[in-house]
């Protein structure tokens, strides 16, 4: 228990470094300085400081939106086990909580968006209900091939009798790196730098928050962001024969090149159109079903 508490801690205080790690990936490339990798921190604080501001046409549901959305991330956060030690939560069948706890957050936040009236908010989370609708069959049918390769359909036994070394696996890997992508919002799935609004997703559902609210929206986008990091890290990596120590080093290490990788893509790729995106989701979706073909038969 102790260790999964330390575990659960690790990821709420280290989550929002991942972020940095992108950007300053990302200004190395443009030959830039780029922000110093705490600054997301910074900024967290400076939002809890300030003021919220709501609009008169909005109702409580813009207002507990971020609250929610920030409960169901660390749910999950809480879910995921690290290390091969047992997750902080952990039960029969927390495979598929964990699934729609994060379906939970995305709900509230297209709800949110909904609630302010204006119909580029509504465009947006039209677009983020039709992304999640073909990235979530990529997820689940992946994590049932897990599920198939162990006899479990708990994470904390799951992840920790996972091996790599199985070729079908590295389908769902592939497939899931596609879920990551899509889930946070980066490239070439959306651009979270973008200012241009005919191709927002995730920034145009958040626009009408301020303050602690935002706050809330970007804690809880950094989590989220670790949560699926983490449960591709490990099941690359071997992290559960060594010791705590050790096993935290390597993860930690894990997390650091993944977040390298993304701004790698970021720095090459280029933003896809909005109707060539259904079409990466549905390769992930086909990667997770021959996958599960595969060690089905």
């Amino acid at each position: 228990m102790g260790l999964s508490l330390l575990n659960f801690t690790l990821g709420l205080i280290c989550a929002p470094f991942m972020l940095g790690i992108i950007n300053k990936t990302k200004a190395k490339f443009a030959g830039r300085k780029g922000d110093p990798l705490l600054q997301i921190y910074s900024d967290l604080l400076k939002l809890l400081g300030k003021g919220a501001v709501y609009s008169r046409t909005t109702t409580w549901v813009l207002r507990v939106a971020p609250s929610i959305g920030l409960s169901c991330v660390m749910i999950a956060l809480a879910v995921v086990p690290l290390h091969g030690h047992a997750s902080l939560i952990h039960f029969y069948g927390d495979l598929f909580f964990f699934i729609y706890i994060l379906g939970l957050m995305v709900f509230f936040t297209v709800l949110a968006a909904l609630d302010t009236g204006s119909s580029f908010e509504g465009m947006g989370g039209s677009r983020e209900v039709l992304f999640s609708l073909l990235a979530e069959p990529a997820l689940i049918v992946g994590l049932c091939v897990f599920a198939k390769s162990t006899g479990s359909v708990s994470l904390s036994e799951i992840i920790p009798n996972t091996s790599i070394t199985q070729p079908v696996l590295i389908l769902v890997v592939l497939a899931l790196f596609i879920v990551f992508l899509c889930e946070n919002s980066r490239i070439p799935v959306d651009d979270p730098e973008t200012h241009l609004e005919l191709t927002m997703v995730h920034e145009v559902m958040v626009l009408d928050y301020s303050g602690p609210d935002f706050a809330f929206i970007m804690y809880g986008s950094a989590i989220k962001m670790w949560v699926l990091g983490m449960l591709i890290v490990e099941i690359i990596l071997p992290l559960g024969d060594n010791g705590w120590f050790l096993s935290t080093l390597l993860s930690l290490l894990g997390m650091t090149t993944l977040a390298v990788v993304v701004g790698c893509v970021e720095s090459i790729m280029a933003r896809l159109r909005l109707v060539s995106v259904p079409k990466l989701l549905v390769a992930a979706d086909s990667l997770s079903i021959l996958a599960f073909i595969l060690i089905r038969y």
